[in-house]
């Protein structure tokens, strides 16, 4: 048997699953410290079907808590930005673009330095490693463990990105590093905000998961658990601490993967009806279609693979005065009606 538990910001949902059917669901008030509430929703559930701990064999929880996280602009870190390319690109540095509030939760200091790919994977010039370790020294002397590396057309040959990674490695073992070749697609600047993002969020991410753990541990549950990410898959938890941003939008997500898994239904279209909006995507091989155009979470411009979701000011209870921002068709972000 396995159990399936989403946690949002207002409940948390807990769901007993035999095969394919469902055997019971329960719902709770999710807590400030998130085990607590696990550990209440999975204890009514496994109380109330009347089984036993150790009958469990997989437990999958879905999260909105780094979603959450960065549109409220809170339990992020500073992160240092590093982008490889200079001097092309010198005129928009990075966080131009981020809006202040977020900025000055976020940004812990940025550096341009040498190096880079051509459009074909050619090398612009050598990696400036004497410029990493300036780099490092300049984010350990402001108490700043979290590092972000971009580079030019990466996403082709991700070499100067990763040496950058180990440089820092070496010389600060207590850093972190995301490298947007891992999260982003083409555009310097979205890629390189997504690996921003993705490091403002790991140490909340790093939390999370402990008290996960902690909830089953609790409930004497030794059986894995895995975190829903946004291609409608599931990914471990080690996983999840190093790249919290595939959970961005997991939730509809879920509410696709659903429909296809309650419907048997490939290829369609669901409408997920919400409290305050519907999201509206499709079901491409009961797959959540991908978006094909940028993403804006929260203000900032991405392009990490997302679902692609229309959210409409439509829900069972009436909307606020609040809509979702965007650019194209998928939609993360609230701000205030012009």
């Amino acid at each position: 048997m396995r159990i399936g538990v989403d946690v949002g910001g207002t409940n948390t949902d807990a769901v007993l699953l035999s095969g394919k059917k469902v055997i019971g669901a329960v719902k709770r008030s999710t807590s400030k410290d998130v085990s607590s509430g696990i550990s209440d929703a999975i204890n009514a559930l496994i109380s109330e079907c009347g089984i036993q701990s150790d009958e469990i064999r997989a437990v999958m929880i879905g999260t909105t808590h780094f979603t959450n996280a960065f549109i409220q602009r809170r339990e992020l870190v500073p992160v240092f930005a590093i982008r490889i390319g200079f001097p092309a690109g010198r005129g928009i540095p990075p966080y131009s673009s981020w809006p202040d509030d977020l900025k000055d939760k976020v940004c812990g200091g940025s550096r341009m330095i040498a190096g880079g790919f051509e459009f074909d994977g050619r090398e612009i010039s050598p990696l400036d490693e004497a410029a990493i370790a300036d780099c490092v020294a300049e984010a350990r002397s402001k108490g700043i463990q979290q590092i972000a590396v971009s580079c030019i057309f990466s996403q082709l040959n991700p070499a100067h990105e990763v040496r950058a990674s180990e440089i820092v490695g070496q010389l600060a073992p207590e850093m972190e590093v995301s490298i947007s070749s891992e999260l982003g697609r083409v555009g310097l600047l979205e890629r390189e905000n997504a690996g921003i993002m993705n490091a403002s969020l790991r140490p909340l991410a790093a939390m999370i998961t402990a008290a996960f753990a902690r909830a089953l541990a609790d409930l004497g549950i030794e059986a894995p658990f895995y975190i829903s990410q946004n291609d409608g898959t599931l990914m471990s938890a080690d996983y999840m601490q190093r790249y919290p941003v595939l959970t961005f939008a997991a939730g509809p997500t879920n509410s696709l993967r659903g429909a296809a898994w309650l419907t048997g239904a490939k290829d369609a279209i669901v409408v997920d009806i919400g409290g305050t909006t519907s999201d509206v995507g499709v079901l491409t091989g009961g797959f959540p279609r991908q978006s094909t155009v940028h993403v804006d979470v929260g203000g900032v411009r991405t392009n990490f693979r997302m679902p692609d979701i229309l959210s409409i000011g439509l829900g069972r209870k009436p909307c606020s005065r609040k809509r979702w921002r965007s650019h194209g068709r998928t939609r993360l972000g609230w701000l205030p009606l012009a």
